[in-house]
C-alpha cells in the first residue's frame, strides 16, 4: 500500500474473504463517503484486449531484474520455452514479434486456457493451438508506447485475469465482479440476464457519484445490456472524453473504450443484441456499420491502431487541466492465448454461481485467476519505472472505486480485491509534464497495411 494512505483490509487470494459482498470498505461512515486519502478525484479505466504480461511486456527482462518477466541467456535470447505440438518443433521457444501483424492461431477459450495453464505447469500453449504464435513476444521498437508507457509509470506483474477464460466472462468481472456463469464470447450470452448483485454503475449512480462510458464505436458496457437500458444517458462518443479532458470536466469515473470492431469477435455478437438495446445505442451514436481499423488489440487486428489509441488517449489525460487529481488503470482482459510463464493463484469465489460449461470443457470454478496481463497505473504519484507484485485481478478495479467513495462489494471477489494504492508513491511530488511515446507510421512500429494518405 502506498506510503500514508488510508486502504481497506482486504487480501486476494485463496482462503475465506475477510469482507463479503455488501459490506463497505470503511463501515463506520456513510456510503459515499469520500476517501481524502486517495489523492485523486477522477478514476479512468481503458481496458484493451488478449495479450499476456510476457507477450506484450516480456522483453522487460532483457534489462530490468526487478520485475517478473521473460528469461534471457547472456546473448539476449529468450529461454522461456514450451512443448511442441502439431506442425511445430518440439520445443517452441519464446521468439521476438517482427512487426504489428497478428494472426489468428491463438486462443483463450476456456477449454484452451485450462490447457495452456495445465494446473499450473504453464506448458501448454503451443499444444492448444499447434502453432508457434502463443511464444512470441513484442519488442520496444515494435510496441513503443506500450514500453514507454511502462517506463513512465509504475506497473504490476502480478495482475490476473478474473477468469481463465474470453472476453465477455471477464469484461463481466470488471463490471460486475462476477461473470454469473458465463464461459464463453456468443451472442447467447447477451440473453442473459442482468448479474444478481448489479453493477459497479448501479452503485454509483445510487450514491449519486458521476461516471461515463466513453465509446468509438460500441461501448463494451454493451456485454451486460442491462447497463445500456438502466443507464443510457451515462454514454457518449469519444469524442465528448477528449472535450471534458481538456476542459476538466470529466466525471468521477470513466470507462474509455477503443474502436471495438463490428467484425470482431467481441463486436460480432453485439449486432445481434436485443432491439430494444440497439435501439438505444443508435440513438447514443454507436456505429453497427463501421469499417475503420478495430483498435482493441485483439488478433487479428494491426497492433498499430491500438497503439496509437492508446497513446492518443493517455497524452490527453496528461496534458488535462485535472492531471494531478486524476488516476488512470490501463489494462487488458485476458490473456489471448498468448504465453506467460507464472502460474494463476487461486482466487476468491465471487458468488455461489457456477460456470456454466460447454460440452468438452475441463471441470472448474471461478476459484482461480487467469494468466497474467499487462496492467499499468497512470497518476502522478505513479513512479516511474515502478513495478509492484500484489495480486490484483479486475476486481481491484472496483475495490478501487469502492475505497474511493466507500461503496458497497458487488461479490466477495471485490470486497477481497486489493485496490490500486500499492501502485502509488504519495511521498513523491506529483509528476507533471510527462510524455509518452505514441508508434511511427513506418518501420517496425507501423502498420503493415500502410496508413492511407488519402
Amino acid at each position: 500500500m502506498a506510503p500514508n494512505a488510508e486502504s481497506p483490509t482486504s487480501v486476494a487470494g485463496a482462503g475465506a474473504p475477510t469482507r463479503r459482498a455488501g459490506s463497505l470498505p470503511f463501515p463506520d461512515r456513510p456510503a459515499g463517503t469520500v476517501n481524502d486519502g486517495m489523492p485523486f478525484d477522477h478514476i479512468i479505466v481503458a481496458m484493451m484486449e488478449n495479450h499476456s504480461f510476457d507477450n506484450l511486456l516480456g522483453d522487460l527482462g532483457r534489462s530490468r531484474t526487478d520485475i517478473d518477466a521473460l528469461d534471457f541467456d547472456s546473448s539476449g535470447a529468450a529461454t522461456n520455452s514450451n512443448p511442441g505440438g502439431g506442425g511445430t518443433p518440439g520445443t517452441v521457444t519464446a521468439f521476438p514479434l517482427a512487426n504489428t501483424a497478428q494472426t489468428t492461431a491463438v486462443t483463450q477459450s476456456w477449454k484452451a486456457t485450462h490447457e495452456q495453464v495445465n494446473g499450473g505447469a504453464m506448458d501448454g500453449f503451443v499444444q492448444s493451438t499447434g502453432a508457434r504464435e502463443p511464444m512470441g513476444y513484442y519488442t520496444p521498437e515494435v510496441l513503443p508506447f506500450a514500453y514507454s508507457l511502462a517506463s513512465q509509470f509504475t506497473v504490476g506483474d502480478r495482475w490476473f485475469c478474473s477468469v481463465p477464460g474470453p472476453t465477455y466472462p471477464n469484461r463481466r468481472f470488471l463490471l460486475a465482479g462476477t461473470a454469473y456463469g458465463d464461459t464463453v464470447t456468443t451472442v447467447e450470452t447477451l440473453f442473459d440476464a442482468p448479474p444478481p448483485h448489479g453493477t459497479i454503475f448501479d452503485v454509483l449512480s445510487a450514491q449519486n457519484i458521476s461516471w461515463c462510458d466513453y465509446f468509438s464505436d460500441l461501448p463494451m458496457t454493451s456485454v451486460i445490456p442491462s447497463i445500456i437500458l438502466k443507464h443510457a444517458e451515462h454514454h457518449a462518443p469519444i469524442a465528448k472524453f477528449f472535450h471534458d479532458c481538456q476542459a476538466g470536466t470529466l466525471p468521477a469515473v470513466s470507462f474509455v473504450d477503443p474502436r471495438i470492431g463490428v467484425l470482431s469477435d467481441i463486436g460480432a455478437p453485439l449486432k445481434s443484441l436485443p432491439g430494444i438495446v440497439r435501439d438505444a445505442l443508435s440513438v447514443l451514436g454507436a456505429d453497427f456499420e463501421g469499417t475503420d481499423p478495430a483498435e482493441t488489440e485483439e488478433d487479428p487486428q494491426d497492433m498499430y491502431w491500438g497503439e496509437a489509441w492508446a497513446a492518443t488517449l493517455i497524452q490527453a489525460v496528461l496534458d488535462s487541466t485535472a492531471w494531478e487529481r486524476t488516476l488512470l488503470i490501463y489494462l487488458y482482459d485476458e490473456h489471448g492465448g498468448y504465453y506467460d510463464h507464472v502460474a494463476p493463484p487461486a482466487a476468491i469465489a465471487p458468488d455461489a454461481i457456477a460456470p456454466q460449461l460447454q460440452p468438452g470443457d475441463p471441470p472448474g470454478a471461478y476459484d482461480v485467476y487467469g494468466p497474467r496481463v499487462p496492467a499499468v497505473v497512470v497518476s502522478p504519484y505513479s513512479a516511474a519505472g515502478g513495478v509492484t507484485s500484489v495480486v490484483h485481478d479486475h476486481t481491484s478495479v472496483l475495490a478501487t472505486i469502492e475505497a474511493k467513495w466507500n461503496l458497497p462489494a458487488l461479490t466477495d471477489r471485490d470486497a477481497a480485491a486489493n485496490d490500486v494504492m500499492d501502485f502509488l508513491d504519495l511521498d513523491l511530488a506529483p509528476r507533471t509534464g510527462i510524455k509518452v511515446q505514441a508508434p511511427s507510421q513506418t518501420g517496425p512500429s507501423g502498420p503493415v497495411t500502410p496508413v492511407s494518405s488519402g
